[in-house]
């Protein structure tokens, strides 16, 4: 099966490097790796572009775009393979054999989509986990409960976009969550957990980086979740109180 990996990045020459390495140093060989970039002023695209020439499964596009969000739907629109995942340009895979696990999955498992769990580390030390996201099996009653996967961690099948859409641009934050309730909640879709860390996510994502966003990112669920006949305020409560005890450490 083939890979379509995309990775959105706008001003990223901090972090791209370990993003790309993650990804092109993958065990499993048929991957497309579609990078999407915003039209960085720094010296983002000179370092993909030295990438771009070692590496002819990398297709690369910078341009204006209106968000994230869309710049991962443009992402998903010129991708050609069977499995659909994304890496952030802050994010990298968590070691290099795990597309291969995640194909294997989709193979044995006759799955539309496969997810796993997320480290949150520190932005200077990517060895020091600061939040450790650990998913479960889904069930439909999870979705009244706030659960979600780790996005990140989303990897589906290229026909579950062409078939339901992509990221709606009417959400800044959380148009990632709209998404993932649109899908889950349908009744003929499967998806698979496969208990291992898949992404490692330094800390300070858009949505959580200030007092206004977690007031917008909340205000988003809450349309998200009526939008999709899911439920409402409490169910926010629920996604909010759950994520406390990913900040506790393991012993």
């Amino acid at each position: 099966m083939k890979v379509s990996i995309i990775t959105a990045t706008y001003n990223s020459a901090e972090t791209i490097n370990v993003c790309l390495s993650s990804v092109l140093n993958q065990s499993y060989n048929n991957i497309e790796y579609i990078i999407v970039d915003g039209g960085s002023s720094d010296s983002t695209i000179s370092v993909i572009e030295k990438e771009v020439e070692r590496n002819a499964n990398i297709i690369f596009k910078s341009e204006p775009d209106k968000g994230i969000y869309d710049a991962l739907n443009k992402g998903v629109q010129r991708a050609t393979g069977d499995i659909v995942g994304f890496v952030h340009s802050d994010d990298f895979l968590a070691d290099s054999t795990i597309i291969a696990k995640i194909v294997d999955k989709f193979n044995s498992e006759k799955v539309d989509g496969v997810y796993g769990d997320l480290h949150y580390v520190a932005f200077d030390n990517t060895d020091k986990i600061i939040r450790n996201w650990v998913s479960e099996p889904f069930n439909k009653k999870l979705l009244k409960k706030g659960w979600m996967p780790a996005h990140p961690t989303l990897f589906l099948k290229k026909q579950i976009y062409d078939t339901y859409g992509s990221f709606s641009l009417n959400y800044k934050i959380a148009a990632d969550y709209d998404f993932i309730l649109r899908i889950f909640k349908q009744e003929r879709l499967t998806f698979f957990y496969l208990n291992e860390t898949i992404i490692k996510m330094r800390v300070g994502g858009v949505s959580n980086n200030s007092l206004k966003n977690i007031i917008q990112k909340t205000k988003e669920d809450l349309k998200a979740l009526k939008s999709n006949n899911i439920g409402g305020f409490g169910v926010v409560l629920f996604k909010n109180i759950s994520k406390i005890k990913q900040f506790i450490p393991k012993n």
